[in-house]
């Protein structure tokens, strides 16, 4: 069975004043549809190129990109994109910043009925239905994301790619966020794609973590499989051997294998 994303042999170059930069190389990644798959890597390592790859925010200047049998050559309402920054427009409520996403899919085809409900469905999936007439500024920002993913998810997208959505995040909220991430993708059987930097995130949500080396010209270094059963549940997980051995190894790869180099004093 061909896989759900497949991406073959992709490379980015940039032009610079001083010659091509090569961000990645040799990407070679393949994820099954209902995988939750993570990026992780020092900074620099082109996480966040590869998201913008699957997402058609940026083209690879070599090899393909592949979703659900189609090539990847644009944005597109299959492919929802939760940034660290929410980027609610702030003169909407909560519900009409869903609402605008919801509309630009299903506008054409469906009554607003119809729309309405599938905003509040999708505010009331990530438990921000009594927020709904609140703007922005009125709620905090774990708040914001969760509208972030509310509005991605609103417009049932084959894939959800999140780029450090729980970054700028303080721990508690961040913990929260990600346990009701996990409750969401467990119900909608979502396809996942997400960068962090956060090792323990990495672990708790991902059945695949795909780690990549440093940049320039990064590419996927090693891709660790979390042999972990669902649902899961971070104090049971704490101590828990295959939890406990999947961390090790990613902090292996990262500070030791392919420790970040040092910046050298002027």
């Amino acid at each position: 069975m061909s896989a759900f994303i497949d991406v073959h042999d992709a490379g980015v170059v940039f032009p610079t004043r001083k010659g091509p930069f090569v961000a990645l190389r040799d990407i070679e990644l393949k994820i099954d549809k209902g995988e939750f798959v993570t990026l992780i890597g020092h900074s620099g390592c082109g996480k966040s190129t590869l998201l913008n790859l699957i997402a058609g925010l940026l083209k690879p200047t070599s090899g393909a990109l592949i979703c659900d049998g189609r090539e990847i050559a644009s944005p597109g309402p299959e492919r929802a994109v939760v940034f660290q920054n929410h980027s609610l427009l702030p003169w909407l409520s909560c519900f009409d910043n869903v609402y605008l996403a919801v509309e630009r899919v299903f506008g054409a085809s469906e009554s607003k009925a119809r729309l309405k409900a599938r905003t509040t469905a999708a505010l009331e999936l990530v438990n921000m239905g009594h927020a709904a007439a609140k703007r922005p500024h009125e709620v905090s920002g774990g708040m914001k994301q969760r509208v972030g993913i509310a509005r991605a998810l609103a417009m049932e997208p084959k894939v959800l790619l999140m780029d450090e959505p729980f970054g700028a995040l303080d721990a508690l909220t961040r913990a929260k966020l990600q346990d009701e991430l996990l409750k969401i993708v467990a119900r909608t059987h979502s396809t996942v794609v997400m960068v962090t930097h956060d090792v323990d995130e990495a672990v708790l949500l991902s059945d695949r973590i795909v780690m990549m080396t440093n940049g320039p010209a990064a590419t996927i270094g090693e891709i660790l499989r979390v042999d972990l059963a669902r649902p899961r549940d971070r104090v049971a997980l704490a101590e828990d051997p295959v939890y406990v051995h999947a961390r090790k190894a990613v902090i292996d790869f990262l500070y030791t294998r392919h420790a970040h180099p040092e910046p050298q004093a002027a």
